[in-house]
């Protein structure tokens, strides 16, 4: 009887260290590029593109949704015309933007409009907002869209009253909010998904006196004694069809650990790693990209 309690005991501690192992996420970079209103609701005159209250409404929500999963750190990269600008100039994108990955969205559609219903004794008016929200997830390493998706949300406040009694319901600005965040809730799962079957990647940034330098720290899910592969890039061959180039899958070369993180917000965060195993050409770290080892 107690052997078998022995095993028990063995086997749940066994699978309690197994499930930890594969709860450990490391969290993707983001940066919320821009986020635009493109309806006409809100402008006047004097509108200010660059400081658009439902543009920047929008942005909070959608950081707000992607920072609850906990699986995102994100890097206020509000100039949208400096990344497009780095995306266009190839090679080492997602060191200069910092980030993984860059959301660029839009409000496309916003209305309000109220509805109602008059009868002898009672009569009811309702407020509705309906808005559609449009996402693109752009890889910052490739410059490619690898997903887009379109949703809308509605929120609606109801005025009823019989016989003279009963509820009223003014103006509600908050409505404009539950509708753009309805819209924006659709999209999130999408996003998250898209975002963690892309295979974490960090970068090596330098080597000092045998000591490997990558990005990436604490912030991350990164800690001392991790143990990551270090991958050769494939070749990039051109697809005909479309224009784009194209990265063959890398090998991995060296295997090395996490001795000591560094950095105190994740722009500036670091990892310092020893090698284990494997050999790099250190004068062309650019050839390499860093993985959770399998």
């Amino acid at each position: 009887m107690k052997k078998n309690y022995f095993v028990l005991l063995l086997m749940l501690f066994v699978g309690a260290i197994c499930y930890a192992q594969q709860d450990k996420v490391l969290k993707r970079k983001v940066a919320i590029g821009r986020f635009s209103n493109e309806t006409q609701y809100a402008k006047s005159v004097f509108y200010d593109k660059e400081n658009d209250p439902m543009g920047k409404q929008a942005s909070d929500i959608l950081s707000a949704r992607l920072a609850a999963s906990e699986k995102f750190l994100f890097i206020e990269r509000q100039d949208f015309d400096k990344i497009v600008a780095e995306l266009n100039t190839g090679g080492g994108v997602s060191q200069k933007i910092g980030a993984d990955y860059l959301i660029i969205g839009s409000i496309t559609e916003f209305g309000r409009k109220t509805v109602g219903n008059q009868k002898v004794f009672s009569n009811s008016k309702e407020q509705i907002v309906e808005a559609a929200v449009t996402v693109r997830l752009v890889d910052v390493s490739t410059g490619l869209i690898v997903y887009s998706g379109e949703a809308k949300g509605e929120a609606t406040a109801e005025d009823k009253r019989v016989m003279g009694f009963g509820k009223t319901a003014d103006y509600d600005a908050t409505l404009a909010d539950k509708a753009i965040s309805a819209a924006i809730t659709k999209l999130v799962e999408n996003i998250i998904n898209k975002c963690m079957d892309s295979p974490w990647k960090a970068y090596l940034l330098s080597v000092e006196e045998d000591v490997y330098i990558m990005s990436g720290g604490e912030t991350q899910g990164i800690e001392v004694g991790d143990e990551f592969s270090i991958v050769q890039k494939g070749k990039s061959v051109k697809n005909p069809q479309t224009g784009l180039l194209i990265e063959l899958p890398g090998k991995v070369v060296a295997t090395i650990k996490i001795i000591q993180t560094l950095g105190d917000t994740p722009e500036s965060e670091v990892s310092m790693a020893s090698l284990i195993d494997g050999s790099i050409d250190t004068a062309q770290l650019e050839k390499y990209y860093i993985t959770p080892k399998k």
